[in-house]
């Protein structure tokens, strides 16, 4: 049944961001005929414009669902994503100013310009394109998934053709937005995406606990819930997760900026400090995050999983229907339209940006790279825009043509393959002992080993929340070496592990042998601030 209340309120928001959408071409107006212009919106976005844009591209409608939707179904182990934001904003802190500099310098684009002109390579920055561009295609489709959810949840429903035109709409808007304003558009609706997500995550940990009978009351019955589960559950962690927990948190963190669409959003900055205030500024964020989290304990004590009229939802989505269902069952349809539109839009934002980060570098590291070194920056946008569209065709197909379970295991999957970018771009923003062709070969091997973990735990995870928790934690996988076996620990780190000792070793015998290493096209002072010269006193 269609609640038409929410629905016009949702209707309305979703016009207003798609009216802003178009606008945004004339935001800070620019040439969108120059690639950088179009995918980095002209490197001009201030502090309060990047921290909107950073925070609406990392925290995403998957994340609103899928975070309090783990926590639904394992109880503590869905905490680690607030420990992992924790963690990256240092990290980001310390090294991402660099990559600003050096990318302002010399007018890189993505973070594969830099691997490309840092070791002189242009394998090893197809090979970090490839990447990213494999690991941002499921990212994307998880987003289209995110709006399916919410377009259930609104009761609208049917079969073929017409329970996709809802969802197929939603990408023709999004598509023409994109490639009318590039990354103008997603960074001027962030700003309400994120107003309407701060106040439906306020609203919701203030009214819902006073609903459902206090803190106390909500813990005591999630803890009994999930302990009948089957294995048994809990709101507090096992110590034999503790290392599984925190290689997560710590893999996660690692990757999170080795994204494409965060190297997007950082390059788009107009200084080194803007970087570093978000840096600082980005964990408001994580607290939100936290709270957010909160919802699937509210969703297990509220008894929504038992109720006849969110049946369906749970069916078709699993724990993904929790705060949805939620959100129907605790509040009236006006502000149900709000927060579902504040998901929706959530969606559309980080999907924007990941289309254009995927559409930079194929545009600058394959297309112009191997088959047209000379094309103009007219043609380079040209070819970015039309990309970018066929980037999100591509996920659009994908979600509507496959199971929403292989959406979220080839996003697990994501996380292990674009951390084994880091050793090239990280490692080399601080110094050039690897050898060219040895981080060739750790990436390879990187890939494959990761990509056979979670092959042989068949790619189940905190993510794959169509999974039994007893399946937990993501891709994990126990390592047996020399007589010694190596707890169940994140993919993604025991492969950065082996991605990194073999380069390591590699560079070593490369260099022996005398193997010729690319030219580096930077110097150590593109990678430090500017200093402005001040004129000496008269």
């Amino acid at each position: 049944m269609v609640n038409w209340v929410a629905l016009t309120v949702f209707i309305i928001l979703f016009a207003a961001v798609t009216v802003l959408g178009f606008v945004a071409a004339r935001w800070r107006r620019g040439d969108l005929n120059h690639l950088h212009e179009w995918g980095l919106g002209g490197r001009r976005f201030g502090t309060v414009v990047t921290w909107f844009l950073l925070g609406g591209d990392l925290y995403t409608a998957y994340t609103f669902i899928a975070v309090p939707a783990l926590i639904f179904g394992t109880g503590a182990p869905g905490f680690f994503a607030v420990p992992y934001t924790i963690i990256a904003y240092p990290f980001v802190f310390m090294v991402m100013p660099k990559l600003w500099s050096v990318a302002k310098k010399h007018g890189y684009i993505t973070p594969a310009d830099f691997v490309r002109g840092r070791y002189g390579s242009g394998g090893l920055g197809l090979a970090v394109a490839f990447t990213g561009i494999l690991a941002t295609m499921p990212y994307i489709a998880l987003q289209l998934v995110g709006i399916q959810v919410i377009i259930a949840a609104l009761g609208i429903t049917g079969s073929g053709f017409m329970a996709d035109l809802p969802l197929i709409i939603a990408f023709v808007i999004l598509a023409a937005y994109t490639y009318n304003s590039g990354l103008r558009a997603p960074a001027m609706i962030a700003l309400v995406k994120d107003v309407l997500i701060y106040i439906t995550v306020i609203v919701a940990v203030i009214v819902i606990p006073i609903q459902l009978g206090g803190f106390g009351h909500i813990f005591q019955a999630s803890q009994t819930a999930l302990q009948a589960k089957t294995p048994a559950a809990s709101i507090l962690l096992s110590p034999k997760g503790y290392l599984s927990f925190a290689t997560l948190a710590f893999g996660s963190a690692l990757a999170l900026f080795m994204y494409p669409h965060s190297v997007t959003g950082v390059l788009s900055s107009n200084s080194r400090n803007v970087v570093k205030r978000n840096a600082a500024l980005l964990p408001a964020y994580s607290l939100v995050l936290g709270l957010l989290a909160l919802l699937g304990y509210f969703a297990i004590t509220s008894g929504v999983a038992k109720n006849a009229a969110y049946a369906a939802g749970f069916k078709a989505y699993g724990g993904q229907y929790a705060v949805p269902a939620l959100i129907l069952n605790q509040f009236p349809g006006w502000f149900v339209g709000v927060a579902f539109a504040a998901i929706a839009i959530g969606a559309l934002v980080p999907a924007a940006v990941m289309s254009i980060a995927a559409a930079n570098l194929f545009t600058r590291n394959i297309y112009r790279e191997y088959f047209r070194p000379n094309a103009s920056t007219q043609e380079e946008a040209r070819v970015a825009k039309l990309t970018s569209l066929v980037v999100k065709l591509g996920a659009l197909v994908f979600i509507l043509g496959a199971p929403v379970a292989y959406a979220i295991q080839l996003q697990l999957l994501g996380g292990i393959w674009i951390i084994q970018t880091f050793p090239a771009i990280v490692v080399g923003l601080y110094t050039r002992w690897f050898h060219r062709w040895a981080l060739i070969i750790g990436w390879a091997t990187g890939m494959i080993s990761g990509t056979l973990m979670a092959y042989s735990q068949g790619f189940i995870g905190p993510k794959g929340l169509l999974a039994p928790a007893s399946t937990w934690p993501a891709a994990g996988h126990p390592v047996s070496f020399l007589g010694f076996n190596i707890p169940t620990a994140y993919a993604a780190v025991y492969s950065l592990i082996i991605n990194f000792v073999v380069a390591a070793v590699l560079t070593l015998v490369f260099n022996a042998l005398k193997v010729a290493d690319g030219k580096d096209e930077t110097a150590a002072h593109d990678y430090e601030e500017e200093l402005v010269a001040v004129p000496a006193a008269s």
